[in-house]
């Protein structure tokens, strides 16, 4: 039985005069990836893809430098596409964001709308499963809220900000079965240490 780990990337370095798909990982997000690689999964890792901004890159290379992997990839593996408000404070963010999850088919603030940013998520991830090697467990390091989205997908439930990871600063996964799609476990931290 083959597993994928859908890993979201932790703490971010946020600069407003930065497009947000650019910023990259903090000191501390740095330190917790680190920290994931004691999770004893990491080692049977057959692949690990990831999507195309820098937060989401260099994640996946703290993972596959570790164990001899290079990521792959893939555009629909990035976050909703926020790019009509970009960087938003986080209050004003927050409320953006519960309104993205509370109307999934329209469009917030000219936001990409969460049935559309669902659709390419569970599209990006059957390509994941049919490019990764068989038989091997897979890791997807991406974003929050297509975690999120995903996650309504494989609990088949209505898309609900009530299946967003825990906390603040991102760094969590969850993991399926692939073949059955099947949920194994629902959001945990990234690093042991802070089970």
């Amino acid at each position: 039985m083959a597993e994928l780990y859908f890993i979201t990337h932790p703490e971010v370095e946020i600069d407003p005069a930065i497009p947000v798909p650019d910023w990259t990982l903090s000191l501390g997000g740095r330190e917790r990836m680190h920290g994931m690689l004691q999770q004893p999964w990491v080692r049977g890792l057959g692949s690990i893809w990831c999507s195309t901004e820098r937060k989401a890159i260099v994640a996946a290379h703290i993972v596959g430098d570790a164990i001899g992997i290079v990521p792959c990839t893939l555009p629909g593996l990035g976050e909703n596409d926020r790019s009509a408000t970009g960087y938003l404070p986080r209050a004003e963010f927050e409320a953006t964001a519960d309104a993205f999850f509370a109307h999934p088919r329209n469009s917030v603030r000219g936001w990409e709308t969460a049935a559309d940013a669902q659709r390419r998520i569970v599209a990006a991830i059957e390509t994941v499963l049919n490019q990764a090697p068989a038989c091997r467990d897979i890791a997807v390091v991406s974003h929050g809220g297509v975690g999120t989205l995903y996650l309504c997908r494989l609990k088949a439930c209505p898309i609900s900000r009530l299946e967003d990871q825990p906390g603040t600063g991102g760094g969590n996964f969850y993991c399926f079965d692939t073949k059955r799609q099947i949920l194994l476990h629902g959001w945990m931290p990234i690093d042991p240490n802070n089970c």
